[in-house]
C-alpha cells in the first residue's frame, strides 16, 4: 500500500508542478508602437534559419530589423540569412571569459536600433501571430517574458526528450518559481525592452555562464523587473534536434546538472518526488509474478495518463512514447549521469563544436 501511496502522491507532484501558463493570441498590434529588434545567434544553422526567417516574414505586426549573428558559422549560414535580406553581423572571434552564445546575442545588440529585443534561437518558428502576442504579454506583464516553446519532434530519438522536456516545464512554470530570486529565462525566446536590458548590462552581465539564460533572469529579477514564463502552445515552437542523437545529448547535458543550482527548493522537492515516483513506477517489468506488479502498474498507468496529457501543451512525441515512458526516462537519468561527469571529472562541457570550462572559459 506504501508503494501505491508513494506512486500517487509523486503523480500529484506533477500536478501541483504543471501550470498551463501557454501565451495566448493578440489582436494584431501597430507596429509603430514599438520598433522591434530580432536578434539571432547562429553558429552552423544554415538547415534551420530558412523556416525561422519565412515566418517572420509573415508576422502580422512585423519587425523593425531582423539581426542574424554569424557565430563562426562553416556551413553557409551568413549566406542563407542574407538570402532573406536581414541584417548579418559577423562575429568576432570569442574573447577570454566569454561563452559562445552570449557573445553573440551581445554583439547582435550592439548592431540593434529598435527599442524592444526578441532574441530568438535559429531553430524556433512563429505562427503569424506570435511576434503580436509576444509584445502584449510583455506590455501585459510590464517586465520581461520567455517562452517554453512547443517541442516538434520526427525521429524515434527525438522523442526520448519526452521526460527532459516536460521536466523542463515543471522548472519554467512551477509557481513556487514566482518568488525565486534566481528565476531564469528560457532562452530560446526571450522579449524585453531596450532600457530593461541595458539596465542590467544585457549579456556582458552573464558573459561567462553555460547557462546564460538562467541566469540573465536571476539579473532582471535582481533589478527589480518582472520575469514570466509561458509555454508556447500554438504559437512559438521548435524543432530542437534534427541533425542527430549526438547533438541532442550534448544540448541537454550542457546544462541538466547545473541547471538545478537556480531553483526554489520548494520547486526541487515536488520534482523529486515526481522523479522518483516515475522510477519507482517504472520497476515494474521487473517485478512481474510478485505481489509488488499490481500497485506498481497501477502508478506506471497513472504516469502515463499524465503524460498524455502533458504532451498536448509540451510537444510532439507520439503514442509510443508516452506508453514506454521508460525509454525517456532511462534517457534522462543517462543524461543526468553523463551532465555530472562533465561537470565534476571533465570540467566544460561540449556544444556546437566548442567545449566551454564550467565557469565560462572556452578550451581551444
Amino acid at each position: 500500500m506504501w508503494i501505491l501511496l508513494l506512486l500517487v502522491v509523486g503523480c500529484l507532484c506533477g500536478f501541483l508542478l504543471f501550470r498551463q501558463n501557454t501565451l495566448t493570441v493578440a489582436p494584431p498590434s501597430n507596429p509603430g508602437q514599438r520598433r522591434l529588434s530580432v536578434i539571432i545567434p547562429a553558429r552552423n544553422e544554415a538547415l534551420n534559419l530558412p523556416a525561422l526567417l519565412a515566418s517572420l516574414r509573415s508576422q502580422t505586426m512585423r519587425p523593425y530589423e531582423i539581426i542574424v549573428v554569424d557565430d563562426g558559422s562553416e556551413d553557409g549560414t551568413g549566406a542563407v540569412a542574407a538570402s532573406y535580406g536581414v541584417k548579418v553581423v559577423k562575429n568576432g572571434s570569442l574573447p577570454e571569459g566569454w561563452t559562445g552564445k552570449s557573445w553573440a546575442v551581445w554583439n547582435g545588440y550592439r548592431h540593434a536600433t529598435g527599442d524592444t529585443f526578441v532574441f530568438l534561437d535559429a531553430d524556433i518558428r512563429l505562427a503569424p501571430q506570435a511576434l503580436a502576442s509576444l509584445i502584449e504579454a510583455r506590455e501585459r506583464t510590464d517586465g520581461v517574458i520567455s517562452v517554453v516553446p512547443y517541442h516538434y519532434t520526427e525521429k524515434f530519438y527525438e522523442r526520448l526528450a519526452l521526460i527532459p522536456n516536460v521536466l523542463g516545464t515543471f522548472a519554467f512554470t512551477s509557481i513556487f518559481e514566482k518568488s525565486n530570486p534566481k528565476k531564469g529565462l528560457y532562452g530560446s525566446c526571450i522579449v524585453a525592452l531596450r532600457e530593461d536590458y541595458e539596465t542590467i548590462n544585457g549579456h556582458e552581465s552573464i558573459r561567462a555562464e553555460i547557462l546564460d539564460d538562467l541566469f540573465l533572469g536571476s539579473k532582471f529579477v535582481e533589478a527589480g523587473i518582472p520575469v514570466t514564463n509561458y509555454i508556447g502552445g500554438g504559437l512559438v515552437s521548435f524543432r530542437m534536434y534534427p541533425q542527430g542523437i549526438r547533438s541532442e545529448i550534448e544540448g541537454f547535458s550542457k546544462g541538466a546538472v547545473l541547471s538545478t543550482s537556480t531553483l526554489s527548493p520548494w520547486t526541487i522537492v515536488p520534482v523529486a518526488l515526481w522523479v522518483v515516483g516515475l522510477v519507482v513506477s517504472e520497476s515494474v517489468f521487473a517485478f512481474v509474478g510478485t505481489s509488488w506488479v499490481w500497485p506498481l502498474l497501477i502508478g506506471y498507468l497513472l504516469y502515463m495518463a499524465q503524460l498524455f496529457y502533458f504532451v498536448k501543451y509540451v510537444g510532439v512525441f507520439g503514442i509510443v512514447m508516452p506508453v514506454l515512458h521508460v525509454l525517456s526516462t532511462l534517457f534522462f537519468l543517462g543524461i543526468m549521469v553523463y551532465s555530472a561527469y562533465q561537470v565534476t571529472v571533465l570540467g566544460h562541457v561540449r556544444w556546437k563544436g566548442r567545449q566551454v570550462r564550467v565557469g565560462g572559459r572556452r578550451e581551444l
